[in-house]
């Protein structure tokens, strides 16, 4: 059975020495590369966990820059274990673009990373979309990841433990959420978008999504979105994100199905990659189904380049 995971990360070293949380442990790829082999892991996503560096370094350029840099080394000296996402400066069209060009005819990168939020700015913005027109037209999937800068609801509580815990998942529901309500997703119908972590708690809304929002048209407060909530959320893909619950699981497949979710460990976060794909394994679920999580679907999205 094929297993490629959907939810790493890496970061290379003038990254971290410019982050404020990060340590080495998040630039060690040959753990990551025994961890793999030791769990029966093809191959990796390595995605962009969101730090502070383009704070401290004052330029968002330059930070995208080390780390697109830094991560192509990592991608062309094991080209056949690790997929990139290019992290982008955000705040100008014109470098934004550039260095996703720069990124993928140069540096050998297949994909986008980008963040929930940006300052509370939400990936249902305009500011977006000329980035979303090249990716759909490149076939380039755009990885999701959550906000640990600032996500919403920090200003009243800044906790070590509440934050991540509860904030980060929260101000990615409320980004796909908006995209939702926004029109982004049919906007731009052959684009991938993956969300880590189920989208936020968006499985454990599907019901008041759905039963909130038919109230509200009944008295014409909300606009007519054409379907259901959970009809439109549907067809977006999400990673696991090293979940070890049977039943969260169960839930997510409720509301997604089991050809738009992907196995994910979040190492090196998670350390328990076994833990995360034994949950898979033993799901009361067909084998194709299984193959589809653990591998398969995230081949078909990146159209056979893996």
């Amino acid at each position: 059975m094929k297993i490629i995971d959907a939810h790493s990360h890496y970061l290379p070293e003038e990254i971290i020495k410019s982050a404020s949380f990060y340590h080495p442990g998040w630039m060690d790829i040959e753990g990551q590369l025994k961890s793999m082999e030791a769990s029966g892991i093809e191959k990796a996503v390595l995605n962009y966990p969101t730090t502070d560096a383009h704070i401290k370094l004052d330029d968002e350029q330059k930070a995208c820059k080390l780390y697109n840099d830094g991560l192509s080394k990592i991608i062309r000296k094991y080209p056949h274990k690790f997929i990139g996402l290019c992290i982008l400066p955000i705040q100008d069209k014109e470098k934004m673009l550039y260095e996703l060009k720069r990124c993928i005819k140069e540096l050998g990168i297949r994909g986008i990373s980008l963040a929930a939020s940006y300052d509370g700015i939400y990936l249902d913005a305009r500011r977006f979309y000329p980035l979303y027109e090249e990716a759909q037209k490149e076939k380039i999937p755009i990885f999701v990841h959550t906000q640990t800068i600032n996500p919403i609801g920090f200003e009243r509580v800044n906790d070590p433990l509440l934050t991540p815990v509860i904030e980060y998942v929260f101000d990615m529901s409320i980004c796909v959420s908006k995209m939702m309500l926004s029109g982004t997703f049919p906007d731009f119908p052959a684009l991938k978008f993956i969300f880590s972590h189920f989208g936020g708690v968006l499985p454990f809304l599907k019901d008041r999504f759905d039963t909130v929002y038919t109230m509200l048209r009944l008295r014409n407060i909300v606009k007519d979105l054409g379907k259901a909530p959970s009809e439109l959320l549907k067809n977006m893909y999400c990673d696991t994100g090293a979940v070890k619950s049977g039943n969260i699981l169960k839930m997510a497949l409720d509301m997604f199905g089991p050809k738009h979710l992907l196995w994910g460990s979040d190492y090196p976060a998670n350390k328990d990659i076994d833990g995360a794909l034994d949950t898979i394994k033993e799901l009361d679920i067909i084998e194709e189904d299984k193959k589809n999580i653990l591998g398969l679907n995230l081949e078909r999205i990146f159209h056979g380049m893996l």
